[in-house]
């Protein structure tokens, strides 16, 4: 195995990560210096792509904030995610979601996967 690979499995192990994908919809924990404190702030959109793999994983979330589109990259194992939890799970039939941003209102919907129907 290569040695960067190995050292990449030394930290890529963090448990609350669950398995998401495209077109799913997530809500991001960010942790938020304020001071010498700091705040979780939510954040709760669509994942519009995922790219990487490894520590260099990181995934792009979409979200509507007062009538604006507001995209925001995360990489997947940065200390500022606090976790990651999966609202529901989306059904497209692309690996990038790029459409999204050219739609407004319900026309940017995206399917729910059903229970029995799971790839």
């Amino acid at each position: 195995m290569d040695k960067i690979k190995l050292v990449e499995n030394l930290f890529v192990k963090k448990e609350n990560i669950p398995v998401f994908s495209v077109g799913d919809t997530v809500k991001v924990l960010v942790k938020i210096p304020e001071g010498d404190k700091f705040r979780i702030h939510p954040f709760e959109g669509t994942v519009i792509e995922t790219r990487g793999e490894g520590m260099a994983a990181s995934f792009t979330v979409r979200k509507m904030s007062y009538g604006e589109g507001v995209e925001r990259t995360f990489p997947l194992y940065a200390s500022t995610i606090e976790g990651i939890e999966l609202v529901k799970k989306g059904r497209v039939k692309r690996a990038r979601l790029y459409y999204l941003r050219g739609r407004i209102g319900k026309a940017t919907k995206i399917e729910e996967q059903k229970a029995g129907n799971e790839k």
